[in-house]
């Protein structure tokens, strides 16, 4: 059987290249992917899974960082012109642009989900003549947004992976499901799919990454070193005035921000284990000789743990007020993105290492590894398994990278694609 999964997978090598350069070259970012969604939801249906989209699956509520309404609407309207596959469209307007597939074998068994990522990136994308993307024509044809993460990758991995299910059904047992999650960049997605139930009825959640400083024919049976996280954007609202003949009567949000930023700088680290904070973006006033009314300022906290994040949160909210109070300005904070710590659950990492021993293509298999590599939101999902006693890891399938996550020339080794659907589908049948 598993040799049959091995040679299924390979065999489908060249549809999986070919899938993941389309959903590279039609990059969609947080909550507008259209076109994208339209596409997976459309290949599972084919494939004979029951689909579940929009609403369905994400919480209005829950969503945090949506774009304007003007904004979608220009995505949307984008990825029309882009072959998005219009039956689909009416579920996933307004940004609700999560697609799940599930597979039920009407046989005893576990419910086993796997969790697979959409969105892009806010990156214009390089046109270096070695930049290989743009060298074999399949750069972003979206300009100002490229898949920089290999979310195209993960998308690709979840539909091979649903065609070899569908063609190893008879061997399955239970129910599996595929989650496409939106919005994962600036961890605003998962939540909205966790409060919308999509997990209530999971046994196993398998989340997946490619690379992240791994090199290819490496797998991470579990990443356990994510960081919680919080992001928030803030708004200093003050009065303007003459910066020359009457600057008492201003009220200054610009120095008020600046203020902030260096407080939040200077808030100091937990003494049991990592912390993090850093000003991202800080946008303020409209011209030199005007006491500026108006700042935004855009930063994240992270901790090891929920309760280090919270402490940097709760002291950010501190030095923030007490910044605005300084200079007479008012404050509103919004919270745009969250996630939680999480550590994978040891019995399923001990049942995916000896799954995958002898996989062909794997030179290194890793059970944990504990090096802090930035926040994911998928330990949202993987919080809410676990906590109803059910068991969550998150994997990393290695691949060798042109430049780094997030950078305008990424690209990544695509045989790591036939090799992580063969292995995430033996998993799959090793219930």
């Amino acid at each position: 059987m598993n040799v049959n999964i091995v040679d299924a997978a390979n065999a489908i090598s060249h549809k999986l290249y070919t899938q993941r350069r389309d959903f590279h070259r039609y990059p969609e970012q947080g909550w507008m992917e259209f076109r994208t969604a339209s596409h997976v939801a459309e290949r599972l249906s084919q494939l004979g899974f029951t689909v579940q989209l929009g609403r369905e699956v994400v919480s209005d509520s829950a969503r945090m960082g949506v774009p304007d309404t003007q904004t979608m609407e220009e995505a949307l309207a984008c990825a029309r012109t882009q072959g998005a596959i219009e039956r689909w469209l009416p579920a996933l307007e307004g940004g609700f642009t999560g697609v799940v597939g599930t597979l039920d074998t009407q046989r005893p068994g576990l419910t086993q989900a796997f969790r697979f990522d959409l969105d892009a990136l806010p990156i214009v994308e390089s046109e270096d003549a070695h930049h290989r993307p743009y060298k074999d024509a399949f750069h972003s044809l979206n300009n100002g947004s490229m898949h920089a993460c290999g979310h195209d990758g993960h998308a690709t991995i979840g539909l091979g992976m649903a065609k070899l299910l569908s063609q190893f059904a008879s061997q399955l047992c239970g129910k599996i499901k595929l989650i496409f999650q939106p919005a994962e960049e600036g961890v605003r997605g998962a939540q909205s799919m966790v409060e919308a139930g999509v997990v209530e009825d999971v046994d196993r959640l398998i989340a997946t990454h490619l690379g992240l400083g791994h090199p290819s024919g490496h797998v991470i049976c579990a990443a356990d070193g994510f960081l919680a996280t919080t992001k928030l954007d803030v708004h200093f609202s003050g009065r303007a005035a003459h910066a020359g003949g009457q600057p008492e009567f201003g009220q200054n949000a610009l120095l008020a921000a600046a203020q902030a930023t260096l407080g939040l700088h200077a808030i100091g680290p937990h003494s049991q284990g990592a912390s993090r904070i850093n000003v991202g973006q800080l946008a303020a006033g409209s011209g030199r000789n005007i006491v500026a009314d108006s700042a935004l300022l855009k930063l994240e906290t992270r901790g090891a743990t929920a309760g280090i994040n919270s402490y940097m949160e709760s002291r950010a909210y501190d030095v923030l007020k007490g910044a605005a109070a300084m200079q007479g300005v008012g404050i509103s904070i919004e919270r745009v993105g969250a996630a939680s710590a999480c550590t994978a659950s040891p019995d399923l990492v001990e049942n995916i290492a000896s799954c995958l021993t002898d996989y062909p293509g794997i030179t290194q298999l890793v059970r944990h590894d504990i090096t802090p590599a930035g926040s994911e939101d998928a330990t949202s999902l993987m919080a809410r398994v676990m906590a109803r006693g059910g068991q969550a890891t998150y994997m990393i399938f290695g691949a060798d990278l042109a430049a780094g996550h997030h950078h305008a020339c990424f690209d990544f080794d695509e045989t790591v694609l036939p090799l992580a659907v063969g292995a995430l589908t033996r998993i799959a049948l090793n219930d």
